[in-house]
């Protein structure tokens, strides 16, 4: 055996994994599982709170609509969490994060407009509201059922939007349109009876 060349090979794939390593963006918590710290809180207050760990979203008796903004804003970010839902009427959950300015969302559940389920595809608002190119038509095979939780990762690294679901790339997006810095907002569907629970909300700036 030549040991030169294997310690050699060795160090160079140590190096390789460090270099990985280094280069892996360090979540911290956004969400700190007790209250709405970072949070616009007085906003919201009435739609969100927090329990057990869990950041909880119902509407109210008006079937209100909100949004739950952080109050600083990002330009390149990764973020990750765990989201679940289960519907109590025909028309679904509708919910998501919302990001960049001008807005583009990530969609979880059912959409408002198009009345299918079109987690982990991308809202631009425009026509098409969800562009092809940005569509997780794979979503249903990634997800698990309703009820169960999911990780959500979605990065946002100059003009492209990236999302993976359980651990699986299920869409990316890329449009110059959204490329200045905004607020994060998880949402509340407006006109929809619905409740979702989002947890282990962490973040990396890019």
């Amino acid at each position: 055996m030549n040991y030169p060349t294997l310690t050699l090979a060795l160090s160079l794939a140590f190096g390789t994994a460090l270099n990985v390593f280094a280069a892996a963006p360090q979540l911290t918590p956004l969400f700190n599982g007790k209250d709405l710290t970072h949070f616009k809180a007085e906003e919201s207050a009435e739609f969100w709170h927090a329990d057990n760990g869990i950041l909880i979203g119902e509407n109210n008796a008006a079937k209100k609509g909100n949004y739950l903004w952080t109050e600083k804003s990002y330009a390149d970010f990764v973020i990750e969490f765990d989201v679940r839902w289960k519907a109590t009427t025909e028309r679904g959950v509708d919910t998501g994060m919302e990001m960049r300015s001008p807005k583009i969302q990530l969609q979880l559940g059912i959409s408002g407009s198009l009345r299918v389920d079109m987690s982990g595809s991308f809202y631009t608002g425009g026509k098409p509201a969800y562009p092809e190119a940005g569509q997780a038509k794979d979503a249903k095979k990634l997800m698990k059922p309703e009820g169960e939780w999911n990780t959500l990762r979605i990065q946002a690294k100059g003009n492209t939007f990236t999302c993976w679901i359980n651990g699986q790339k299920a869409s990316e997006y890329t449009d110059a349109k959204f490329s200045s810095p905004g607020p994060l907002g998880f949402q509340i569907h407006p006109g929809v009876v619905m409740k979702c629970e989002y947890r282990n909300i962490r973040l990396a700036e890019l």
